[in-house]
């Protein structure tokens, strides 16, 4: 039987390559951004539209992992975990924002800060699946994840949720309820709006049952072959789903929830095999680096990001590299890549000590 940490260590491999992964797209240097690190425009999907979906699918295992400490008891003390660290995270990701504000000169920016944002959807997402899982049975949370997507998958179908302007009923509900200064300027409809925050809540349950298939198979092997079959079996749902409901990103629908939880499963699966069955992990040491701070790593190259961006650092490192190579798209993807080494470079001593920055 094996151990609890080599258990974890494939899931810690697939959290670092899904936190680098994030840093890297988020990080493209100048106005040529290499393809790859593109967001699709609108229907679609890149490989840079992964990243966010695998870290919220992580997110769910994670979090049955660390519920199975307490039982799933609705206790003072698990209630209270739940509640500080969805708090931190949301508070952690306005002050990012007002950082942001900060550093271009505008100290008050409080009638135009952006309420919603990835640690926004982050922070909801882990609050609303966790408190479920200690107040409802598990054998529905399933059942509860295709509720949600039935429901938003009409909200789509019946209220304009796939045009790509304000008058998308989504764009529309998030202007009511926030404002438009506080939504996402540089397109019409919020990535991370409030009603697309249904779909994510169903993702990241369907990555808490998955926490569960690895916590109660009695073997590796049979983790590994249930989870690459319900990783094809959902997959295959969201893929048939693209008939009516595209893949987008942009509005989370349940065709993209479904497909990239599926891909992501078959490739936990995958990393079971070759870490766990095969003993092959040295290749992964990298990616444990991220995978075992990621909320840490990814919160400063966001700082990072901030200071690099508004005090010309970026514009001069990225010119440089594009005066050498000659081919922007190239130094674009060169920037990237040095800025996620960066992030590691900072990681490694911790990992080497053994500190995990928790909230």
């Amino acid at each position: 039987m094996e151990t609890t940490n080599k258990r974890l260590l494939s899931l810690d491999v697939l959290r670092g390559i899904t936190v680098a992964g994030m840093i890297l797209v988020n990080n493209g240097g100048g106005h040529d951004i290499f393809a790859p690190l593109k967001h699709s425009d609108w229907n679609g999907l890149t490989p840079c539209d992964l990243v966010f979906p695998f870290f919220l699918f992580i997110m769910g295992i994670s979090t049955y992992l660390s519920l199975s400490k307490f039982d799933f008891k609705p206790s003072k003390s698990a209630i209270y975990k739940i509640v500080k660290r969805t708090l931190l995270i949301l508070v952690i990701g306005w002050c990012i924002g007002w950082f942001d504000h900060i550093c271009e000169g505008d100290f008050l920016p409080f009638d135009h800060l952006r309420i919603l944002g990835v640690l926004t959807r982050i922070g909801l997402c882990y609050g609303i699946v966790s408190l479920i899982a200690l107040f409802i049975n598990h054998r529905f949370m399933l059942w509860i994840a295709a509720a949600l997507l039935i429901l938003y998958s009409i909200i789509l179908l019946t209220s304009n949720g796939y045009v790509h302007d304000e008058t998308n009923i989504l764009a529309i509900i998030d202007r009511s309820i926030f404002g438009q200064a506080h939504l996402y300027q540089k397109n019409p409809i919020d990535p991370e709006g409030f009603v697309s925050t249904i779909s994510a809540i169903a993702h990241t349950m369907i990555g808490f049952y998955c926490g569960k298939i690895i916590v109660k198979s009695k073997s590796i092997d049979e983790k590994v072959i249930k989870l690459m079959i319900f990783g094809f079996i959902i997959m295959s749902i969201g893929l048939l789903l693209t008939y009516s409901l595209p893949i987008n990103k942009k509005i989370w629908s349940p065709s993209f929830a479904l497909t990239t939880c599926g891909l992501c499963s078959m490739l936990q699966a995958t990393l079971m095999y070759i870490i766990d069955i095969k003993g092959k992990k040295e290749w992964s040491k990298f990616f444990v680096v991220f995978g075992v701070n990621p909320l840490f790593l990814y919160v400063l190259s966001e700082v990072l990001a901030i200071v690099f961006g508004n005090f010309g650092i970026k514009h001069m490192l990225y010119n440089g590299i594009n005066t050498f190579i000659g081919e922007p798209y190239t130094a674009s993807a060169i920037y990237a890549i040095a800025f996620t080494l960066m992030l590691g470079a900072i990681g490694y001593p911790l990992y080497r000590k053994r500190i995990y920055i928790k909230l």
